[in-house]
């Protein structure tokens, strides 16, 4: 069993060890919201756990003591790796809601499954607002067992200053994602008031916020307060990160268009009819001609959109050199990130780690 391996193991334990924890207080207050719990299960199971593993790396690269070996018992990477799990259940959870998404990982989305109970409870009132509504409780319960998750790892560390540090970075990690979050929902419809030549930065700009950072720069920054790295150290593993969330986004924008809905668990061109405005679509309408920019446009946003309709946007996007772009543009952020690690002040095997995340993260087909 590899170290990656391990670390799915012992973050699977601290989240099912935190949600039994928490069934006595579902169970008080009656079987009514015993969905939420098993929901909260459910989404919490299986997953790449890339935001842990990010964070393990990060705290390898500045601590010769591995976490699980911490002389407080705690783990405190496998504590921290399982709130961002929570953190990130929460984010997904919101998100179909805000995209009205069918499916998640090939199962229906929360709202989706909401809203099946509604129907077969035979409950009074809409079943689809009663699914959104108990699908946005869902991700807030989330929210708040996140935190929860990090406030234990926090207080378990004798370090009181790379605690705090750890601390502030999740704040803002929290912060920025959620600001990224609006800036994507923002782009669906304001690109219309926004000059063409603006159209591609502003992609960029949602890349960094809502992912970027989110996914593999402050994970990174937060496993490497918490092993007790210095600023030195945090630099480096910050210009290492963005390049390479950058990266990671622009792989999910690769597949948001032309993946397998078999191994992604999303139907085809999915990000095509949610109107996502991406650094993909940017650069495809740039290099497209009058005609195939306006039949583009006429499928971005069109949730009715039939399969014909996808495939003829996928084709435009295809032959406008777009994506043969953006795999170039992926590997120049893969190489950006990789050239930090040479002269960085990292722990060797911290970098060996984060050479083999990064590739893990940029070839990928889910």
């Amino acid at each position: 069993m590899n170290d990656s391996t391990r670390l799915v193991d012992r973050v699977q334990f601290r989240i099912d060890e935190f949600l039994t924890g928490r069934t006595p207080i579902l169970r008080s207050i009656g079987e009514d919201v015993s969905a939420l719990g098993d929901l909260s299960r459910d989404f919490l199971s299986g997953g790449k756990r890339f935001r842990a593993r990010f964070c393990e790396a990060g705290w390898t690269a500045v601590s010769a003591v591995a976490s699980e070996a911490h002389p407080s018992g705690s783990d405190p990477v496998a504590r921290v790796g399982a709130s961002l799990e929570l953190f990130h259940a929460a984010a997904l959870v919101h998100d179909d809601v805000i995209d009205n998404s069918d499916t998640r990982r090939g199962a229906p989305a929360a709202h989706r499954r909401f809203a099946r109970l509604h129907d077969t409870g035979g409950w009074a009132g809409s079943s689809d607002e009663f699914g959104r509504s108990s699908a946005i409780l869902l991700g807030d319960l989330l929210l708040v067992w996140s935190d929860e998750l990090f406030a234990d790892a926090e207080w378990s560390l004798e370090d009181r200053a790379g605690a705090a540090r750890a601390r502030a970075e999740f704040n803002l990690m929290r912060t920025e994602v959620t600001l990224g979050q609006y800036l994507d929902i923002l782009e669906e419809g304001a690109w219309v008031g926004h000059p063409e030549h603006e159209h591609l930065a502003r992609a960029e700009r949602v890349v960094v916020y809502k992912s970027a950072k989110y996914s593999i720069e402050a994970p990174l920054a937060i496993g490497g307060s918490l092993g007790g790295g210095d600023d030195e150290q945090l630099d480096a593993l910050r210009r290492f990160g963005l390049p390479l969330g950058v990266a990671f986004q622009l792989r999910d924008d690769v597949l948001g268009v032309f993946g397998d809905p078999a191994v992604t668990g999303k139907p085809a061109g999915d990000d095509l009819r949610e109107g996502k405005r991406t650094v993909l679509l940017g650069l495809a309408r740039a290099a497209s001609s009058d005609t195939d920019r306006s039949a583009l446009d006429a499928v971005i946003g069109r949730s009715d959109a039939s399969t014909a309709d996808i495939t003829r946007a996928q084709e435009i996007v295809a032959a406008s050199g777009a994506l043969d772009r953006l795999e170039e543009r992926i590997l120049r952020e893969v190489e950006s990130a990789l050239a930090v690690l040479p002269d960085a002040p990292l722990r060797q095997e911290g970098t060996e780690e984060l050479r083999e995340l990064a590739d893990r993260v940029s070839v990928r087909a889910a």
